[in-house]
């Protein structure tokens, strides 16, 4: 049957090899592109030879309320009948920036907002327009471990403190160095484990949320915002790397994330699927408490932009009065899918 999928970040890496996947192993598929400025049109014309249905919505990820705009025009499409279901949303697209300085236009540091809050209001502003069975997939990061085996070394682990100061610029010590954006971007992908296991909790029955690690994957646009020696590293010699256990190739890792989100990998809603398969994340990635912290911060953060009245006019509407919010759960009762607390 014909169905819609909402994918970020299919312009470039593995987002764009799994998005091929996703049109030739799944003809059914209407690939809905998320992309910024005229790149979005470029990209569907790419994807869409040969018959493919695929179309885009411009966004700046950056933006909750260019994201805003884009989900409630997302939702008038399903509404007027312009696209089939909607069955799942990749949330592909991250940044990594040199320092933990930079401020989007919304006042939240741009890494947080790009690689948590995105994800999250793209979730809250479409969860009512998905059909069942559906699949919500965010790509998260072996940085969040913070050890050797996992980074060799490259990036700090993930520091947490609470979310209030996460969210906004200067959260880590040096600010302005480019170990603090580092910090920032493997955070920012433990955040998303936490809120991968709240989506597990909150969904509704039918509607999965499942993390995807990729591993290492040099050779993406990853790096395009570090300096000219890391860039020139990420593109010309660390995809050496890939001939080793160490680094995951570019089109293994997309095709990989196309499994995920085809439901080949049998992954149960709150899983972490790390390259091909399920498995643990780290031992801090487990932990209700700073789950319903987070949840609880992102949902104020975002409230505004999910009900319309952070000023920036789209005509759209939102579930629940205008609220957009599920209903919390008894957290104390609640298990996680898979044997997984």
């Amino acid at each position: 049957m014909q169905h819609t999928i909402v994918m970020t970040g299919a312009s470039r890496g593995i987002g764009r090899v799994a998005a091929e996947h996703l049109l030739r192993r799944s003809p059914d598929t209407h690939l809905l592109l998320v992309a910024r400025g005229s790149s979005g049109a470029r990209l569907a014309g790419e994807l869409g030879a040969g018959g493919h249905a695929v179309s885009h919505v411009p966004a700046d990820l950056g933006s909750l309320g260019g994201v805003r705009s884009a989900a409630t025009g997302i939702r008038d499409r399903l509404d007027r009948g312009e696209l089939p279901p909607l069955r799942g949303f990749v949330g592909n697209a991250g940044v990594q920036y040199t320092n933990a300085l930079t401020e989007g236009p919304d006042g939240f540091e741009a890494t947080f907002t790009v690689n948590v809050l995105a994800n999250h209001l793209f979730v809250r502003l479409l969860q009512d327009r998905l059909t069942a069975p559906a699949r919500i997939v965010i790509t998260t990061s072996d940085t969040h471990f913070g050890d050797f085996r996992h980074n060799m070394g490259m990036v700090p682990g993930p520091v947490w403190a609470s979310p209030d100061v996460l969210a906004r610029p200067g959260a880590f010590s040096g600010p302005d160095t480019t170990a603090a954006g580092r910090t920032a971007y493997s955070t920012s992908k433990l955040a998303v484990l936490y809120l991968v296991h709240e989506y597990a909790r909150r969904l509704p029955a039918g509607i999965d949320a499942v993390a995807y690690n990729p591993g290492f994957v040099p050779g993406t646009g990853l790096a395009r915002n570090a300096g000219p020696v890391s860039r020139f590293a990420m593109r010309r010699i660390l995809p050496v790397m890939t001939l080793t256990p160490f680094a995951t190739g570019r089109g293994t890792a997309g095709r990989h994330l196309a499994d995920v989100v085809l439901g080949t990998v049998q992954a149960p809603t709150g899983s972490y699927v790390d390259r091909g398969r399920v498995g643990r994340s780290s031992e801090e990635s487990y932990d209700e408490r700073r789950e319903g912290e987070l949840w609880e911060a992102v949902e104020r953060f975002t409230t505004a932009y999910a009900s319309g009245t952070d000023g920036v006019p789209d005509g759209g509407t939102v579930p629940d009065g205008g609220t957009n919010r599920l209903a919390p759960t008894d957290r104390a009762a609640t298990e996680r899918p898979g044997g997984q607390r």
